[in-house]
C-alpha cells in the first residue's frame, strides 16, 4: 500500500505514517506524531510536538535536542484533519473523527465526533461516510448514506454491529 503526500508537506523523521494516508500540500507533521491507516490531513494543517515551546533554556542558552521532551499527536483510523487545523500535542483524534477547517484541537477528540472552532468543541456525531448522523431516538443514530447504526453511551459513540 502507499500514501499520497502533497507538495511542500513536511513529515518529520520520527513520524509514523500508516497505510493509505493522504497528507495535503504544506501540512507540517512533527515527531512523534502517529497517524493510523486511512488518515486524511488537509492543506497547511499543523501537528505540534513541544508542550512549552521555547528557543532558549531558563538560563538563556539555546535549547538543544536533550533540553526538551517531544510529545505527539495521534490520529486514529480514518480520521480527517481539515485545512489549516492545528493539533496541539499531546492529543488524540479518534477513529473516523473529523476536525473542521481552522480548528485548534487542545483536547482529545472522541471516535465519530466532528469538532470545530478555537478551541475545538464537539459539534455533532458523524459516521464513516463523513456526514452527520440522524438521531433515531434513545441515544441511537443512523447514517443517512450507508444505513449504519450507532449507539451513544457515556459521551462516546460506537458502531452497532448487530
Amino acid at each position: 500500500m502507499y500514501c499520497i503526500i502533497g507538495r511542500g508537506a513536511y513529515i518529520d523523521a520520527g513520524v509514523r505514517l500508516g497505510q493509505r494516508c493522504k497528507v495535503q500540500n504544506y501540512a507540517l507533521i512533527y515527531e512523534p506524531t502517529w497517524l493510523d491507516d486511512g488518515v486524511f490531513v488537509g492543506p497547511a494543517a499543523v501537528f505540534t510536538n513541544d508542550r512549552p515551546p521555547r528557543a532558549v533554556t531558563p538560563e538563556g542558552s539555546i535549547k538543544a535536542g536533550g533540553d526538551w521532551e517531544p510529545v505527539g499527536v495521534t490520529a486514529r483510523y480514518g480520521a480527517s484533519i481539515g485545512v489549516r487545523a492545528v493539533c496541539v500535542a499531546p492529543v488524540a483524534v479518534g477513529n473516523w473523527a473529523v476536525v473542521a477547517a481552522g480548528a485548534v484541537v487542545v483536547k482529545d477528540v472522541p471516535d465519530f465526533a466532528l469538532v470545530a472552532g478555537v478551541p475545538a468543541r464537539f459539534v455533532r456525531w458523524i459516521g464513516r461516510a463523513g456526514i452527520a448522523l440522524t438521531a433515531i431516538g434513545n441515544s441511537r443514530f443512523r447514517c443517512p448514506r450507508t444505513g449504519a447504526r450507532y449507539v451513544q453511551a457515556d459521551g462516546t459513540l460506537r458502531e452497532k454491529t448487530s
